[in-house]
């Protein structure tokens, strides 16, 4: 019998949402907090140039997701499903920063299966790839896509910037224990921890 396949999500997803203010706060003298993104494009939560911005993220990429804390629970949930799940990380991040997220995922110890850097925030060709049959979200439009598209069940974690109404199977979770009940409701026979 085949494992389940989850496609995950990393920035905002297994990190915490709040990792790149600091680097932000520090390089842009901001005092951003999360509750100020209200939209997933950071640069409409100040003023700032959006080429300035990108150009300087560029650069940063490394520094930021090397250094990005895990979510709270992230880790032990993670390693619980390791053995019941396949784990397969589709991220927005570019084939640039691959070395540096896999360096990451074996600092944290981090479980996975397969890492893939997609290049963009259009992720439903890759979960439709890897045959994903659960996904899990921080940036609204793509829960919604992916669900609607694949009609699988979309885990979305909750942040000032995706609190936009979701359809019926997207779930809106708080953490990562949460999202391990919902995973334990949604495939019972499956999950065997507690």
């Amino acid at each position: 019998m085949r494992h389940l396949r989850f496609g995950i999500d990393i920035d905002g997803t297994v990190t915490c949402p709040t990792s790149l203010l600091p680097h932000i706060n520090a390089h842009f003298g901001s005092k951003l907090t999360l509750d100020d993104i209200k939209e997933y494009e950071l640069t409409k939560a100040f003023t700032v140039d959006e080429k300035v911005f990108y150009e300087w993220y560029k650069g940063a990429e490394p520094h930021i997701y090397s250094s990005s804390p895990a979510q709270v629970h992230a880790k032990e949930v993670l390693d619980h499903w390791k053995s019941q799940f396949e784990l397969y990380y589709i991220s927005a991040r570019g084939n640039h920063v691959y070395d540096t997220t896999v360096d990451w995922f074996k600092q944290k110890e981090i479980p996975y299966d397969h890492i893939e850097l997609v290049g963009s925030h259009f992720k439903i060709d890759a979960a439709k790839k890897f045959n994903v049959d659960a996904f899990f979200e921080d940036k609204h439009d793509n829960a919604v896509d992916i669900h609607e598209e694949l009609g699988i069940p979309v885990i979305l974690f909750d942040t000032p910037y995706n609190r936009n109404p979701i359809p019926e199977g997207v779930i809106r979770v708080y953490n990562w224990q949460e999202a391990n009940h919902c995973i334990q409701k949604l495939f019972p026979t499956e999950v065997i921890i507690k």
